[in-house]
């Protein structure tokens, strides 16, 4: 019934257009604002303003006067919602029964200016959340005047990128970019109307462009997280049944699994193989990343973030992981004058989007280097004691620092001719006293031995105790 009095309006306003001219087309959703911009040419200061709804001697919405003066409806069914920008209709939380024809009245001008607000409904089937790669129907409906032509339909992604023009629902299949907001353009009599029907795709946030860098000497954060837009329990209405990490190592052996994830309350994450990896606490906040304090060589490879549903359909990301290290051959101990090799390397050449910078230790004095501190490679012919230390290697993307790796040096000085002189003299007098000391104590030991031979202890005794033999 209620169809049938619309169209009848509908009618009753192709009538009126004889009388009162063209018609102003707007349109609009349920629930939204509407607004009925009256003409540019009004003087409010000098003209009174009449708003009627259907027809001119019909229910009287508002007015306002040449003084500023105003008032709007308290019909029950308008009460509330309806207000003037100056001589404009502002219709908020717009309702069904809104939808029809508007007419604005002016004194000294006998044409009434005619308004039709047209219903604008738009949808998504199925209803959100979506998993990537279901299909995804997207309907726009707009109410059109009998005998006119219906306007002109085109939607626009979340991104901003125009989609096929079709009169009928448009398919697409479910994506991370099919995520957002939806914009369904109306565009009649070269005017355009908006409306906008919001879709949530499950997916994990994007993983980072670039790999993670660390060092021994450098924290490593492995990123995992769930959009803000997405709820567990979005995810568990989809019946998820495993979150969880692996690792695949640089040198491409079998992935090992790390954490897995139970979805119990509370959400607790299980430890099947850690590699000194340890998750963010509390994974209800979605934050489902591993740290590390200090980086490892062993940590180098991929590392992949998965949530596995019921339907099979599997979501991951996969985050690369580089390790900057620091060589010195023939080693990190060395005596003044030894030629010093310093690597600084990924294992690979560098992008060319890449840069190191090496830093050496502050009392060291580098003029011959100071043009290759950029290099992978550094040589120090002769190494002096001011070269000992820690040395630093950064890597730069632009003006952002990467990560950097650390090496400390110890630098002994080299032995002079007169330092071996001293040393090799106080050895041979070390030796001699030695010597000396030993035959000393053989003269003493001979001695006391041939004492003994001279004296005996008779078996039958004098009284005057011991004599010669």
């Amino acid at each position: 019934m209620r169809n049938v009095i619309q169209s009848a309006v509908l009618l009753l306003a192709a009538a009126l257009v004889s009388k009162t001219g063209a018609v102003e087309v707007i349109y609009a959703q349920v629930g939204e604002t509407a607004t009925l911009k009256a003409p540019g040419d009004i003087n409010i200061q000098k003209e009174y303003v009449y708003w009627h709804f259907e027809k001119e001697d019909g229910l009287q919405l508002a007015w306002r006067n040449n003084m500023g003066g105003s008032l709007t409806t308290s019909d029950e069914a308008w009460k509330g919602r309806l207000s003037l920008s100056g001589a404009s209709l502002v219709i908020k939380d717009v309702q069904q029964n809104d939808f029809g024809t508007f007419l604005l009245k002016r004194t000294g001008d006998s044409r009434l200016t005619t308004y039709k607000l047209l219903k604008l409904t738009v949808s998504a089937k199925p209803p959100s959340p979506l998993l990537p790669g279901d299909s995804l129907s997207l309907a726009c409906d707009a109410q059109t005047l009998p005998g006119h032509k219906g306007p002109e339909i085109q939607w626009l992604n979340p991104l901003g990128g125009k989609e096929k023009k079709s009169r009928g629902p448009l398919t697409v299949r479910a994506t991370s970019q099919a995520n957002g907001q939806w914009t369904c353009v109306v565009t009649y009599d070269k005017k355009e109307n908006k409306a906008i029907v919001s879709v949530t795709v499950l997916d994990l946030s994007p993983a980072p462009l670039h790999p993670q860098y660390t060092s021994k000497s450098w924290p490593l954060t492995i990123p995992c997280s769930l959009p803000a837009h997405i709820s567990w329990e979005q995810l568990k209405a989809k019946e998820i049944q495993d979150v969880r990490w692996d690792f695949v190592p640089e040198s491409g052996l079998i992935p090992q699994s790390l954490y897995s994830l139970s979805l119990e309350d509370p959400l607790t994450w299980k430890a099947d193989q850690n590699r000194g990896l340890r998750p963010v606490p509390d994974p209800k906040k979605k934050n489902l990343s591993l740290t590390r304090n200090r980086g490892t060589e062993e940590d180098e490879g991929d590392y992949v973030c998965a949530l596995e549903f019921k339907n099979g359909v599997t979501l991951n990301r996969t985050v690369h992981v580089k390790v900057l290290q620091i060589i010195s051959s023939p080693g990190t101990e060395f005596i003044s004058g030894q030629q010093l090799n310093l690597t600084c390397s990924l294992g690979h050449p560098l992008p060319s989007d890449l840069q190191l910078k090496w830093f050496p230790p502050e009392q060291s004095s580098l003029p011959s280097l100071t043009s290759d501190l950029h290099l992978a490679h550094l040589t120090i012919p002769e190494v002096a004691t001011g070269h000992g230390g820690k040395w630093r290697c950064e890597l730069w993307q632009s003006n952002t620092r990467l990560t950097s790796a650390e090496i400390t040096l110890k630098i002994e000085p080299k032995m002079s001719s007169w330092m071996l002189v001293v040393i090799c003299s106080v050895t041979v007098i070390v030796i001699l006293l030695l010597i000396l000391a030993f035959i000393l104590y053989r003269r003493r030991q001979q001695k006391m031995t041939h004492l003994r031979r001279r004296l005996c202890k008779c078996k039958t005794p004098k009284p005057k105790g011991f004599y010669r033999t």
